[in-house]
């Protein structure tokens, strides 16, 4: 019989506590009673229940395609087709997390979609390649996914190795790294372009940031838990009249459609690109461990070596199926963990609903293409909250690390140090060989790299377990805000 992992008593510290006295009374007394995870409420309900749920997740889905398809070289509407694809596959993920089969999900109110942490690393693998980077980026992610289906089963055993101080540092690093993303778009998003850096360009990110920042601050619930969105909808309105929407992309979409399988042609696969993958795959599978954990304690239904388990098997088949129909990694979504919590409705059906509508909106291009309306420097300016979210989770994840005991200072300082070289000083590598500029031209890599080798090297060997403080147990997650975005 494998052996129960060691989670600290307290390790959902963090999360919001459960204090619905008939949910903790049902499952304590035992009085058959359903689990209020496993509850299905009526129709009407679970659809707009679900439908909060993909509001609070849409642009995190799309943005990563968003993100990685110009970078590429993909055209608009090729752009606009990855970001349906990103959708369809995300719903699919998130179907096997909630409903699950065999030993295959957590079973638990769990949204996944595209990852934020392999945007960087994807971008290296295949920048500037067309349709052949691309098939380089889902080779990875296939190799990648399933040896981490393979892995699930001892992963949720080596926990214990990515405490605070390491995942921390990795989610920091995410947002850091992404942040020129967001100011390259506030600037036009291309720099051999006339109006590059214009006034025009930065005053609507700016003034979109506003924007996002007002509705956050003003708005309440379900509306403020979408303010990226509505953010992103003003700030397109006003963008009509300032002359720099494109309205191309949905004129050439389809009503409907099927993502077919592929679209990019087969997956290639290079070792480089693998490794790349492979570490992203373990960023994910750590922050997905701590999802659960925080989830589990909100759901008043732990998350124990079996659940954590399954979890880990959906996050790593989904991804693995995902490049099929031509859509990136996925993992759990951080910001639906604190919407449960808010909205106090456990149902893993209600997500599952959620899934269905994500798949749904994969089958309709024009939908998606919708989304190809907002300028570049729009999204530049709600960019800037979205990915600025993401290094203040990291932030917030850092400060439960116990910074003033051990080494832990020097392992943030070094992996940080480390990890923004890609960033600071882009030809830092330039002598290095091609195949290796993948990995460290990803300062998440590097940085992720960094912080797990010197966390063993001074929270773990030549100590006894027991001698391991008790801060730098895994678990302790902090749910973030929602602002629109998934770490994962």
């Amino acid at each position: 019989m494998a052996a129960k992992p060691r989670f600290r008593k307290d390790a959902d510290a963090a999360a919001p506590d459960v204090t619905d006295d008939s949910v903790t009374g049902a499952v304590a007394a035992g009085d058959g009673r359903k689990h209020p995870v496993d509850e299905t409420l009526p129709p009407l309900k679970m659809f707009t229940s679900g439908l909060q749920h993909v509001a609070a997740m849409y642009a995190g889905v799309v943005a990563p395609p968003l993100i990685v398809g110009p970078a590429v070289g993909l055209t608009a509407k090729e752009t606009a087709f990855l970001m349906g694809a990103s959708l369809f596959t995300a719903g699919i993920a998130t179907l096997l997390q909630t409903i699950g089969f065999w030993k295959v999900g957590a079973r638990l109110p769990f949204v996944n979609g595209v990852s934020f942490a392999g945007v960087a690393p994807m971008i290296a693998i295949g920048k500037d390649r067309g349709h052949d980077g691309i098939a380089v980026i889902f080779g990875a992610i296939i190799v990648a996914s399933l040896l981490g289906f393979v892995l699930a089963p001892y992963f949720c055993k080596l926990v214990r190795f990515f405490p605070p101080v390491v995942t921390g540092t990795v989610i920091t690093l995410i947002g850091v790294s992404l942040l020129p993303v967001a100011f390259n778009w506030s600037q036009g998003g291309n720099a051999a372009a006339d109006d590059y850096g214009s006034m025009t360009n930065i005053t609507m990110a700016a003034v979109t940031l506003v924007i996002v920042l007002a509705l956050r601050k003003l708005l309440r619930g379900f509306l403020q838990q979408i303010a990226i969105l509505l953010g992103l909808v003003i700030g397109t309105l006003i963008a009509i009249p300032a002359g720099i929407t494109d309205f191309g992309a949905i004129k050439e979409a389809d009503v409907v459609g099927f993502p077919t399988p592929f679209a990019f042609g087969a997956p290639q696969f290079e070792i480089a690109a693998i490794i790349s993958m492979c570490i992203v795959m373990l960023v994910c599978m750590t922050e997905s461990t701590a999802d659960m954990l925080a989830l589990g304690k909100i759901v008043g239904r732990p998350a124990d070596e079996k659940i954590i388990e399954g979890g880990l098997r959906a996050d790593t088949l989904g991804s693995a199926i995902s490049p099929l129909f031509n859509g990136f990694m996925c993992s759990a979504f951080a910001q639906n963990v604190g919407l449960v919590a808010m909205t106090k409705i456990r149902s893993r059906f209600v997500v599952a609903a959620g899934g269905g509508i994500l798949i749904v909106l994969g089958l309709v291009p024009v939908a998606a293409s919708v989304i190809a309306l907002v300028p570049l420097p729009v999204l530049g300016g709600a960019g800037i909250v979205l990915f600025g979210t993401v290094a203040a989770s990291g932030i917030q994840t850092l400060a439960t690390a116990a910074m003033e005991k051990g080494e832990n200072a020097l392992i943030v300082a070094a992996a940080l140090g480390i990890g923004l070289i890609p960033i600071a000083a882009p030809q830092f590598y330039h002598a290095f060989p091609e195949s290796l500029l993948v990995v460290l031209d990803s300062g998440i890599s590097t940085g992720c790299v960094v912080a797990i080798v010197l966390n063993l090297a001074f929270n773990h060997f030549g100590r006894k377990p027991d001698a391991v403080d008790e801060e730098q147990q895994p678990g302790e997650h902090v749910v973030p805000a929602a602002a629109g975005v998934g770490v994962h």
